[in-house]
Order: structure tokens, then C-alpha cells, then sequence
């Protein structure tokens, strides 16, 4: 058991517990503009022949709920990386594309090189942190997180870049705002209240994840943007290598790893397949493997996510690997999410 936490009560740490704040500032701010309402009356004229969505990093994983929302809504939707979108897929960038780019401070390197990609020449929409970026400046409609701050590792922007994806979603399929609102109202108290238990958390974990060497995250549909955040920030966070996939990726391969230093953490996620990740589960242990599941019903607690709508379930499921962070640079005593090579805003491609 771990006795002291101090190593690990930093500015990383303030930014995790700062959450449920920087959602409720990010709820209060959504609001919609003739732009985006505009452009939303576009999309659903036919008047765009394809929606593509892009981001670097965490930014690009939080694109995934969004993106199989689209497509079930009818549309055609791509995701694509914005470093591959520069400089292999620049044909996109045309009048029938609107274009969907987060990212946190909007001037990063491949964010500035879409800017200058562009021309003006398709639809964009910033999603980011930073109101006077520029890509916020360069986009035709921007909605802003308002996650403050943040020392290093994408806690506070993530959770609030998945609000407003949500939120825009609604807004580009015209739905009503006021059911979404009232879901997305859920995320502040449901995050308080997981997080208050946040030193008893990172003790259980300290135990179950002893002699870990190897840290794979899996899931399916909206949750694969838990596995691959999940898994970066670990890297970030902790120096700790971690891979996020697909469940069913993770039978191909990666299976044979399987042992007494390899861990899988399983993302329960929605109905369709949430059978099938709870078969992975079993079949890992049943093989003598140690895994958990992030769901309602998990046996330990340090992964038992409340249950509430689709909307903000990805908000939920990222926590329990924040806590994951904690406990690995407790175990070795080092500060979480301090940056020793790279920063917070990547500046060179």
C-alpha cells in the first residue's frame, strides 16, 4: 500500500481534479452562431459532399464518437490525421469538404500547416482552447472549450474537447440542444464524484498493476478514443510504454503476449459490442492472464464508471486511466506529466 503521495500531488494532479470545473465552464459557454448554424443548414442541403474530421494526438482520438455519429446520421465522414491530411490527402481540401479540426492551442505545427494548406478553400469548423490560434482565426465557426490552463498532459482539454464534439454533433445533425445539454449537464457531478475517491484509487491500482511491464488499453466504436488517449497519456505521463487498439485487433497478435508482466485494460463501452469485450475479458483471464474492464459492474472499483448516456460515457471512461498514471509514477516515485523532451504545444513537424 502505498503510504506516501506526495510525489505525485502536482500540477498534472491539480488539472485531473480541476476536471469537473473546466466542463462546467466549457458547458456554460457552448452556445451557437449564425456561422455554425449556417453551415449546419448546408450540410443537411447536401450542399458538402464529405466531412472531414482531424486532429493530432488526443485531439484525433476524441474525433471517434463523432465520427460514427455522422455516419449513422447518413453522412460521409473520414478521419484522418492532420499530418497526413497536409501532406498526403491535400485533394480534400476543396468547396464540397467541411472540414472538423481540434486541437487544444490551435497552433500547433501541422494545425499551422493546414491554414496555410487551405486557402480558404473548404468549410472549417475550430474546435480548440485557444480563441486568438490560428486556426481559430483561420476557421469559419469556432467553438471553444474554455478547459483554462493546463501544465502538460491533455486532461482539463480532453474531457471538454469530447463536450463539445458532442454538443457540435447535435448541432450539425439538428438535433435538439436541449436534450443535449441536459445529458451533457450529467458529466460535472459524475466526474466530482469519481474523483473524490482519487487516493483510494491510486493505491488499488499501485497493487493490481505491480510488475506491469507491458499496458495495452482495448476497445470498440466511441471507446477507441479511450484506448488511444489512454494509452498516450500513460506515455506522456509516466515514461511507461502502453498500446491502445481495437479488442478485436488485439486477438490478432497481441494475445501471445500475454503474462505475468503484461496488463489489458478492456473498455466495456455501448450495448453492441459490449458482450463481446466482456467475452475478451474472460478469455484473458480464463488464459491466466490479468485484465479489467472499465464498466458499471467492474469488480474493482477504480473502474466502475456510472452508468449515463452515450454522450459523455468517453468522459467517464478516460478517468480510470488518469488514475493508471497516478499509480505508475507512484510505484517508481516520479512526478506525472512532467515534460522532460517534449512541450505542451508541438511546434516542429
Amino acid at each position: 500500500m502505498l503510504e506516501d503521495l506526495s510525489i505525485i500531488e502536482g500540477e498534472y494532479l491539480r488539472d485531473i481534479l480541476h476536471q469537473p470545473q473546466a466542463l462546467e465552464n466549457s458547458l456554460t459557454s457552448l452556445a451557437t452562431s449564425k456561422p455554425l448554424l449556417d453551415i449546419a443548414a448546408r450540410l443537411n442541403r447536401g450542399k458538402f459532399h464529405r466531412v472531414v474530421l482531424t486532429g493530432m494526438g488526443s485531439s484525433f482520438h476524441a474525433l471517434h464518437p463523432l465520427h460514427l455519429e455522422f455516419i449513422s446520421h447518413g453522412f460521409t465522414a473520414a478521419m484522418v490525421e492532420t499530418s497526413e491530411l497536409v501532406h498526403y490527402q491535400s485533394r480534400l481540401f476543396d468547396p464540397k469538404t467541411l472540414m472538423i479540426a481540434v486541437s487544444q492551442s490551435g497552433q500547433s505545427a501541422e494545425m499551422v500547416r493546414l491554414v496555410q494548406t487551405n486557402h480558404k478553400r473548404c468549410t472549417v469548423i475550430a474546435v480548440t482552447n485557444t480563441h486568438d490560434s490560428p486556426l481559430a482565426k483561420h476557421a469559419n465557426a469556432a467553438v471553444l472549450t474554455r478547459a483554462g490552463n493546463e501544465f502538460s498532459v491533455s486532461c482539463k482539454t480532453y474531457v471538454t474537447a469530447l463536450m463539445a464534439l458532442k454538443w457540435l454533433g447535435d448541432v450539425l445533425c439538428e438535433r435538439s440542444l436541449h436534450y443535449t445539454r441536459k445529458e451533457l449537464k450529467q458529466a460535472c457531478p459524475a466526474v466530482a464524484a469519481y474523483l473524490a475517491d482519487w487516493k483510494d484509487y491510486v493505491c488499488s491500482l499501485s497493487q493490481v498493476l505491480k510488475d506491469t511491464r507491458h499496458l495495452f488499453l482495448v476497445g470498440r466504436g466511441a471507446s477507441l478514443a479511450s484506448a488511444g488517449t489512454g494509452a498516450l497519456i500513460v506515455k506522456e505521463s509516466d515514461h511507461f510504454p502502453a498500446e491502445g487498439m481495437s479488442s478485436a485487433a488485439f486477438r490478432h497478435g497481441p494475445l501471445e503476449m500475454l503474462g505475468g508482466q503484461t496488463f489489458v485494460l478492456v473498455f466495456a463501452g455501448d450495448a453492441k459490442t459490449r458482450k463481446l469485450n466482456q467475452r475478451l475479458l474472460s478469455d484473458i483471464q480464463r488464459e491466466g492472464g490479468r485484465a479489467e474492464i472499465i464498466d458499471k459492474d467492474s469488480t474493482l472499483p477504480c473502474c466502475r464508471i456510472a452508468e449515463h448516456g452515450p454522450g459523455i460515457r468517453q468522459i467517464l471512461e478516460i478517468l480510470p486511466v488518469q488514475m493508471i498514471t497516478l499509480a505508475l509514477a507512484a510505484q517508481v516515485g516520479r512526478e506525472p506529466g512532467r515534460f522532460e523532451l517534449a512541450s505542451k504545444v508541438t511546434t516542429t513537424e
